[in-house]
């Protein structure tokens, strides 16, 4: 396959990504950003450092603190001491925070009509590609 055909292939995907993307339907639906849910996620699938969930978010650890600590207020997460390293804390869903991730989750997975509309032997295809660029 040429690089042309790949560039072209790469566009595709990424315009069928970028054009079903459901960030307003979770902002919606839970009632806070983007963002914010996304942290959630992270932490309900399981708990993490700190220094972890900013690494996993892109943001600075300040900045990490200071949204740990506002959903901690607001009851999705919680804070713990680090089993093994006295001075870091490790961030965990609640079950709050879980069920939120939970509706968060079932939204991001329904995939475009259009997707689910192909026949199985297409998506099954497309599955074995995309499993191979993986």
């Amino acid at each position: 396959m040429s690089s042309d055909a790949a560039h072209e292939v790469w566009l595709l995907m990424s315009d069928l990504v970028l054009d079903n993307q459901r960030r307003r339907e979770v902002s919606d639906a839970t009632g806070m950003t983007f963002g914010r849910t996304r942290a959630i996620r992270r932490v309900a699938r399981r708990p993490m450092s700190m220094g972890e969930l900013a690494a996993v978010l892109g943001i600075d650890p300040p900045n990490a603190t200071t949204l740990v600590a506002e959903l901690e207020d607001q009851g999705f997460v919680r804070r713990r001491p680090h089993p093994t390293d006295g001075r870091a804390k490790v961030v965990e869903a609640t079950r709050k925070g879980k069920e939120l991730a939970r509706r968060a989750e079932a939204i991001l997975a329904t995939p475009p009509a259009r997707l689910s509309e192909l026949p199985d032997e297409h998506l099954a295809t497309l599955l074995r590609i995309l499993e191979m660029v993986r």
